[in-house]
């Protein structure tokens, strides 16, 4: 039986701030269990705590010196849809109401790092592979090859980096190595630590870690270009020949339409038709649109955030506004995109809404009731929200890059193949021009059209083929 251990910062159900989230809650649960023995480890935070501490239970305590860092914690256990999950439980860094975006973020890392190696010890618990999720836990590659390697059941661990979203780095004064983490300063002066005489979580990751994976294809190979690799891509290029693009899957029992119980009228395949037309009619009602169920209905879920392309959407919508449409928005994100949402519904009540906020029960209602669902990211390593809209039928209509290219087939009129609309350049008239053909196939193609939707909700998003991938990747790993 092989030893897996997720290392992450955040899982469903426990907490959630993106996608990273539900990728390590959905790919345990989806690996093949007589062969992969996982953990999860995780931080203790104050939410996890008020819902779930009392039913955890106790399994030791550690103390950690690292630099100036001298903490103690508890190991509490949890088990989850049959999956174990260890929780670092410690006040001074994770007793707190969010999860990133604190001025001590690098000692925060930095502790929860070592701790999961103290843990390591003191439970005699040494996993075969280490699978670390974002820069939060990149630095543990490293940690196990240089300070704790006169432990040979750390030094012979193989780890496993995933990258979500490489925008997010972990960079900070190189005084962290030292006075966070205990490193040699030998290993910054020699550069295998160093990066623009900065300390860079992910670029350390990257350099330790056996293999490096992220999101998608197209995007692992994007981000050894200039244009996408956010200043690491020559790294990148130099461990290309161990990196590698899985695209993710969704947890396909959270997002079901025959059982969502956040949706008003529960469908599949046998009666989409009217499962799409019910829902639409009742998201209409609940969000204050205009009950018109033959109305193109689009809309976007998102955070709202230049890498999600709100900019080039506000850039097309007033041309969109003139047809006979109507718009959905939920997120949150820069303040003056928001701020143009909120004047775009005031001047078009009943035929434009903004939900500012995330709230989770509407969201499933819009990924039954749309239409259409818009995604026209600069840059997206794989996307969630694509996946999900595809499995309750609404067509999403993303721009080419990373996993949306990966995962959306942009409709073929002659071999009436594909699950959606795409395009390629980062430009409103380039969305506009896409928004405008697909107008043209719900108005004027309505049986092709319902052979998209029937196509979307065909597509396999699971979890199941890219598990059997990092199944592979494991084999190939302990090989290495």
């Amino acid at each position: 039986m092989t030893r897996v251990m997720f290392v992450s910062f955040e899982s469903l159900p426990f907490v959630k701030t993106g996608g990273l989230a539900d990728v390590v809650y959905a790919l345990p649960k989806a690996l093949n269990k007589d062969e992969f023995e996982v953990r999860v480890v995780m931080p203790m935070f104050k939410t996890i705590k008020e819902k779930y501490g009392e039913d955890m239970k106790y399994l030791d305590h550690i103390y950690v010196q690292s630099g100036f860092i001298n903490e103690e914690a508890n190991i509490l256990s949890y088990v989850n849809e049959g999956v174990e999950y260890w929780f670092i439980e410690n006040d001074t860094y994770f007793n707190r109401d969010g999860v990133y975006g604190y001025a001590d973020d690098a000692a925060r890392f930095s502790f929860f790092n070592v701790a999961v190696l103290e843990m390591m010890i003191k439970l005699d618990y040494y996993p075969d592979i280490c699978h670390e999720h974002d820069y939060h836990t990149a630095i543990l590659p490293a940690l196990c090859k240089i300070r704790f390697n006169e432990i040979e059941a750390i030094r012979k661990i193989k780890h496993i980096l995933t990258i979500h979203n490489l925008a997010y780095q972990g960079e900070y004064d190189k005084q962290v190595l030292f006075d966070y983490l205990g490193f040699d300063y030998r290993y910054y002066e020699n550069g295998d630590l160093r990066f623009n005489d900065y300390c860079n979580f992910m670029k350390i990751g990257i350099v330790y870690a056996d293999f490096v994976t992220t999101v998608s294809r197209t995007y692992a190979e994007e981000i050894q270009t200039p244009e996408y690799g956010c200043k690491l891509d020559v790294i990148l290029k130099y461990r290309s020949a161990d990196l590698y693009g899985i695209v993710n899957g969704i947890d396909t029992e959270s997002f079901d339409p025959s059982t969502d119980k956040y949706i008003h009228h529960n469908y599949s395949l046998r009666n989409y038709i009217t499962g799409k037309r019910e829902n639409k009619r009742s998201l209409q009602y609940q969000l204050g649109l205009e009950e018109k169920p033959d109305t193109l209905l689009l809309g976007m879920v998102s955070r709202l955030t230049f890498q999600k392309g709100a900019d080039i959407f506000l850039g097309a919508i007033q041309d969109i506004l003139r047809k006979d449409v109507q718009i959905a928005v939920l997120g949150t994100g820069e303040s003056k995109h928001e701020y143009s949402f909120k004047m775009l519904e005031n001047e078009n009540k009943g035929r434009f809404v903004y939900y500012c906020g995330y709230n989770e029960p509407l969201a499933h209602a819009m990924y039954a009731g749309l239409d259409m669902l818009v995604m026209p990211s600069l840059f997206e390593p794989c996307g969630i929200s694509q996946l999900i809209s595809m499995r309750y039928g609404t067509l999403p209509m993303v721009r080419e890059t990373g996993g949306l290219k990966d995962t959306v087939e942009p409709l073929n009129e002659y071999t009436n193949t594909g699950t959606g609309f795409s395009f390629r350049e980062y430009s409103s008239s380039d969305f506009l021009n896409i928004f405008n053909y697909a107008y043209t196939q719900y108005y004027e193609y309505p049986e092709r059209w319902k052979m998209l939707i029937k196509n979307a909700m065909r597509y396999d998003v699971s979890f199941n083929k890219s598990a059997r991938e990092y199944e592979d990747l494991y084999r190939k790993v302990l090989d290495k």
